[in-house]
């Protein structure tokens, strides 16, 4: 079945292969549609049986992208897609990874020089080419050059939020077939990485080649890369896609072994070592002299008395350790922090009780104030905050709102929220100019019952010009929040180098929160930064930047790698009640 993602796919190459052939209006309007067709929660091949109708209830999908909708659910291609590829023969993910090349420059490039791949691209840079086309230059040439590792680099890796739906789709699938008892991803999927490699999933069953079975009649589409008795491997959905069956006596022990990391599972085999037990993928096993199997009788995997593996809790068990929760496991502490009795009660999805940055159509949002109100009373929220972009540095198009048009939206979303049935906040998502002040008069600022301060330009600046900048935006006195604090997008451009310490310790002092900014582009704050945050003292929010009702799903990615930062309950603001939450605003 073809999948929303796939047509939004789609939609946005063509917007980017149009965009580079100058062509106008039209692909600001293929991407509205991706983004909306990507967040429907109606399933399009659905709404394709319902016929052309349905289809055209998906906002920004008119009469012309219906049909396209409708040729790609019914053939799998879309003609002018592939027409458009003919006529620009690029590899335009791979060029506009490169931090500075955007559709306009692959198109340019193509036409002056030929370049359709990242190498000649980098020949290109290297022998000097670049710099003698029209409009770029030696610093461009060297900028381009610079960034293309990190571009390569980036390639070889999914993103969390595109492989972890895949996974759990296949997931539902295989706890469905009958041969199968038990299902799960594995590996760094498991541990909630913001990358990921490929997608590991482990499967229980007496009967492991009806299993793989189960597992390969998935996706009849799906390109089988190895196939045996016990696992397998796919690309589906540009996805290498792992299974491994194993029997349901050593689920938990192949669990255990097979989510990682290396280093955390070496570190707890020495541990199993110095107890004379044998920890390993099939169990682990008490081979001392005593046991009557000692470890060195033979290379058999599960000789010795086998204390257990049925379950991960066996496996910690046998090393008197709790289970340490899938997102620690990293080698970071985490097994002494457990031998001592000192994990952290990690914060949990349930927890948090609302969303503080969102967007809407007064701005780059696709949905209106009532909305998105709507929806976040629908997830059972108690509160959420509208923040619409201001203008200032890094806003394009228009799209930031300016003074006027913030008093305005305040009385739009006071209207809102007197019939709402969460508590609706009014606020704005301001701008951090290279100097650290904020796009927004301090009239307004003042009136505003939150502020999110972001940094949204001069990306570039080097580690202590960006921490001083970013110290001086916590500590403006209006400051509530500072959104994605390095401003990076992953596999896409590395974002502001930060002192962390330094900028949680003026968080701290200030009473401002450091966002973990939840969508699966951005997640930032980090893992290690996050860490970093809460053990200065630094309290830490978790929005989503919701730009429609379909993003506020992405709360998740944000609580989990809050997780991977040790973050408790206490250190996220948005665990808190709606009264302990206006209080800290003040």
């Amino acid at each position: 079945m073809s999948r929303n993602a796939d047509v939004a796919a789609r939609f946005e190459e063509m917007a980017d292969l149009l965009e580079a052939r100058d062509v106008e209006f039209k692909p600001r309007s293929y991407r509205r549609a991706a983004e909306n067709v990507r967040d429907c929660p109606v399933a399009v091949a659905e709404l394709v049986d319902e016929g052309k109708d349905a289809v055209m209830d998906v906002d920004g999908v008119g009469d012309a992208l219906a049909d396209k909708i409708i040729e790609y659910v019914e053939t799998g291609t879309i003609e002018e897609l592939e027409e458009l590829r003919e006529q620009l023969p690029v590899d335009m993910a791979a060029l506009t990874s490169v931090e500075g090349v955007g559709p306009k420059t692959v198109g340019t490039l193509y036409e002056a020089l030929g370049i359709t791949t990242l190498d000649e691209l980098e020949a290109a840079a290297r022998d000097g080419e670049i710099r003698a086309v029209s409009g770029f230059g030696e610093k461009t040439e060297g900028n381009i050059l610079e960034n293309i590792p990190f571009a390569r680099q980036a390639q070889k890796r999914e993103l969390l939020g595109d492989a972890r739906p895949i996974a759990e789709e296949l997931l539902d699938a295989l706890r469905d077939a009958d041969p199968i008892d038990r299902a799960e991803v594995a590996g760094s999927l498991r541990r909630w990485r913001e990358t990921i490699g490929d997608v590991d999933l482990l499967a229980a069953s007496a009967d492991g080649e009806a299993a793989v079975e189960a597992f390969l009649g998935w996706d009849p589409d799906a390109e089988v890369i190895e196939s045996g008795t016990t696992k397998a491997s796919v690309r589906a959905r540009g996805v290498r896609i792992d299974l491994r069956v194993v029997v349901p006596a050593e689920f938990g022990s192949a669990l255990q072994y097979f989510t990682g990391s290396k280093d955390h599972n070496v570190h707890l085999r020495n541990l199993a070592i110095g107890r004379d037990l044998k920890m390993n993928e099939y169990g682990i096993f008490d081979v001392s002299e005593a046991s009557g199997t000692p470890r060195e009788a033979g290379d058999d995997q599960r000789a010795g008395e086998r204390l257990g593996g049925e379950t991960e809790a066996e496996m910690y068990g046998a090393l008197d350790l709790p289970v340490i929760p899938p997102e620690l496991r990293e080698d970071r502490g985490e097994i002494e922090a457990a031998q001592a009795g000192e994990l952290p009660d990690l914060v949990t999805d349930a927890e948090i009780r609302g969303d503080l940055h969102t967007h809407t159509d007064w701005s780059d949002g696709s949905e209106s104030v009532e909305t998105m109100i709507a929806a976040a009373a629908e997830r059972g929220d108690d509160y959420l905050a509208i923040t619409d972009h201001a203008t200032g540095p890094g806003m394009v198009g228009g799209v930031g709102l300016d003074d006027d048009e913030l008093r305005e939206q305040r009385e739009t979303v006071a209207a809102a929220a007197a019939d709402a049935e969460v508590e609706v906040l009014h606020g704005v998502e301001a701008n951090v100019d290279a100097d650290g002040g904020l796009s927004v008069g301090e009239d307004v600022l003042a009136d505003l019952d939150i502020v999110i301060a972001s940094p949204h330009s001069d990306l570039g600046m080097d580690r202590a010009a960006a921490t001083e900048r970013l110290v001086r935006a916590v500590e403006h006195p209006e400051t509530d929040v500072l959104g994605h604090p390095t401003g990076r997008l992953i596999n896409d451009r590395s974002g502001l180098t930060l002192d962390v310490e330094r900028l949680a310790t003026a968080a701290a002092d200030a009473g401002t929160a450091l966002e973990v900014n939840a969508n699966p582009h951005r997640l930032d704050l980090n893992d290690a930064a996050i860490r970093t945050a809460v053990e200065t003292g630094a309290t830490v929010v978790v929005d989503t930047d919701a730009h429609g009702t379909g993003e506020l799903d992405f709360r998740r990615y944000g609580v989990h790698t809050a997780r991977r930062g040790w973050a408790e309950t206490a250190d996220v603001l948005n665990t808190r009640s709606v009264a302990d939450l206006r209080s800290w605003l003040g």
